[in-house]
């Protein structure tokens, strides 16, 4: 039980670090908090929380929205 809440308190974390970045204006901002989101994305497949094409996926569609900014 104990790592299933771990594993909810890790997920919303990352969750709310994506809506984070995505809000951002900044593109120095966005570059800086950019590597941490996808570490924490990287950790969640590492603990079987996330698939890895999902993680990918959102890796992938935040480095073009910091591209883009």
């Amino acid at each position: 039980e104990a790592v299933k809440l771990r594993n909810k308190v890790q997920h919303k974390a990352t969750r709310n670090a994506i809506k984070k970045l995505k809000d951002l204006k900044s593109k120095k901002a966005a570059a800086k908090l950019f590597p941490s989101v996808a570490s924490m994305l990287d950790k969640l497949v590492k603990n079987n929380i996330i698939h890895s094409n999902k993680s990918a996926n959102l890796k992938s569609k935040l480095s073009k929205h910091v591209a883009a900014l």
